[in-house]
């Protein structure tokens, strides 16, 4: 019994480690080129907007597929939809490594993006069906830290191959990871629905738009404005897409997604609380990385490094949160998680021009506390709210949370910033010789290099602009904070506690095992 017991706990680890390796490796793979993209638009002669699609087309992918890639694991299998999203994955992303131009990296990262989505949902729901009961609490602890740090791995990484290489040696690397992953894939069990239902084409396709128009219209708002028609059309047709998905799946006999789930406690205010989880994380992100390279000068590396300090109490906290969970209920560790995230955030509101690295550090790993304490648990929550056979497409529920909480908050961050520049930096303009107004009063990046060029008598330029962007940061940061604190106070109230979870399981249980 003994030898069997042990055959079993390496099955185990074996099948953890690649389920994490391979999330990691897409989710890295999503934040990878921020610091490349100088390099890339050197030496192909790309565009800002081609800029955006070559990070953005990637995500969009992602986001768009990831809950239909779900079912598809379900209805045919979670290993071999996990293996050929990584085969998809590493053959789009070498396309770059022999055709350089702008529109074919582009089209390269969108088609990543589509392995992506079929990887993501199948390693949690590989995880879930593989594990027994009481171990699951820790491999769902595990991915889920995994996946919140994966944005720094891929940030670190791709900053130390620059330092060595070109940006094409992170195409490489991603290329040779997913194709060793893919590989190494093969020797896990399959998991699968047995009943095999017949897959839902049309919720597919309505859950694609709904997503596509929400992603879309937030990538675009801090460029367009929030009020522009296109911003509005796309959000407007996301939101119609949601409707219609719901109808949809109302209506037909075997759903991609029962929206009824949502009316449970433990289902629903999962699914919010890591999208707001994404939201704030990524939307301070955003704001980090620019302070570190703008402020403190930091290189892409270096501002890689800075932020890796998150990492440890993120992952180490996230593997014992679903102990917590189960002890206390859902509400707590995302009461207190969320509002450790959004104290961080309003103390990061307080930093100014002349704060040190230790100023932002502290607040730092009060967030990845935070974020450890109630990532896991959220993740958690969905996934127990389904039966197993629906494991794959709860999976997706979860992943498509964070990637359309990610681009809102990317856009939320990235539109009070920059309204923030402006409203500071718009009374210096006057003064500033034709050609200069319109780089300074674009971003700080521009207004640093105009003083560059213009010598130290432009230094009054420099300062004065580093606190214009350090003022639109504050105004971000505690916006964030704000809303994070007040979502705190909601989810606390809407997630249940231990009695409430365990009598809702009880009740629920039996109606979801067998609809």
């Amino acid at each position: 019994m003994t030898s069997v017991n042990t055959r079993l706990s390496r099955a185990h680890i074996w099948l953890l480690t690649l389920s994490s390796m391979a999330v990691a490796l897409v989710i890295a793979a999503m934040a990878a080129l921020y610091t490349a993209l100088p390099e890339i638009a050197a030496d192909t002669g790309a565009t800002q907007q081609q800029l955006t699609w070559v990070v953005d087309g990637y995500t969009l992918a992602l986001a768009c597929l990831v809950l239909f890639s779900g079912a598809l694991g379900d209805r045919f299998g979670r290993r071999i939809m996990m293996v050929l999203g990584l085969v998809v994955f590493a053959i789009a992303s070498a396309v770059p490594l022999a055709l350089d131009e702008p529109h074919w990296i582009i089209t390269s990262r969108a088609v990543a993006g589509v392995g992506a989505a079929l990887v993501m949902p199948s390693t949690l729901s590989l995880l879930t069906g593989g594990f027994p009961p009481e171990r699951r609490g820790v491999a769902v602890g595990l991915w889920a830290g995994v996946v919140s740090g994966g944005a720094v791995l891929g940030i670190l990484g791709s900053g130390l191959l620059l330092q060595i290489w070109s940006w094409q040696a992170i195409f490489l690397a991603m290329t040779v990871a997913g194709a060793v992953l893919a590989i190494a894939g093969c020797t896990v069990p399959e998991s699968v629905d047995d009943t095999r239902p017949p897959l839902d084409f049309w919720g597919g396709i309505t859950a694609s738009v709904a997503v596509g128009g929400l992603v879309v219209g937030a990538i675009e708002a801090p460029v367009r404005g929030w009020t522009d028609p296109l911003v509005l059309g796309l959000f407007g047709a996301g939101i119609l897409a949601g409707v219609g998905f719901a109808t949809v799946e109302l209506r037909v006999p075997n759903p991609l997604l029962d929206v009824r789930l949502f009316a449970d406690r433990g289902f629903g205010s999962g699914a919010v609380s890591v999208g707001v989880q994404f939201l704030v994380a990524f939307g301070y992100f955003l704001l980090f990385v620019q302070y570190m390279q703008l402020i403190f000068g930091y290189s892409p590396l270096m501002s890689a490094v800075a932020m890796a300090p998150m990492i440890a109490p993120l992952i180490g906290i996230s593997v014992f949160a679903p102990r917590l969970a189960e002890r206390f209920g859902l509400r707590l560790p995302t009461f207190l998680g969320l509002l450790c995230v959004g104290s961080a955030l309003i103390l990061v509101s307080r930093t100014t021009v002349d704060s040190t690295y230790l100023d932002i550090l502290w607040p730092l790993l009060i967030l990845s506390i935070g974020l450890g304490l109630c990532t896991a648990p959220a993740t958690a929550a969905i996934i127990n709210g389904t039966p197993p056979e629906k494991h794959g497409v709860a999976s997706a529920v979860n992943d498509a949370s964070r990637e359309v909480g990610a681009a809102i908050g990317i856009a939320i961050s990235g539109s009070i910033l920059a309204v923030g520049y402006a409203d500071r930096i718009d009374p210096a303009l006057p003064s500033l010789p034709e050609a200069a107004r319109g780089p300074v009063g674009d971003s700080l990046a521009a207004a640093l290099e105009v003083a560059e060029k213009a010598g130290p008598a432009a230094d009054p330029l420099a300062a004065f602009a580093k606190e214009a962007f350090v003022h639109g940061a504050q105004q971000a940061a505690l916006a964030l904070g704000i809303l994070t604190v007040v979502m705190a106070f909601v989810l606390g109230a809407w997630a249940p506690g231990r009695k409430s979870a365990t009598t809702a399981s009880a009740a629920a249980g039996p109606v979801l095992m067998n609809r």
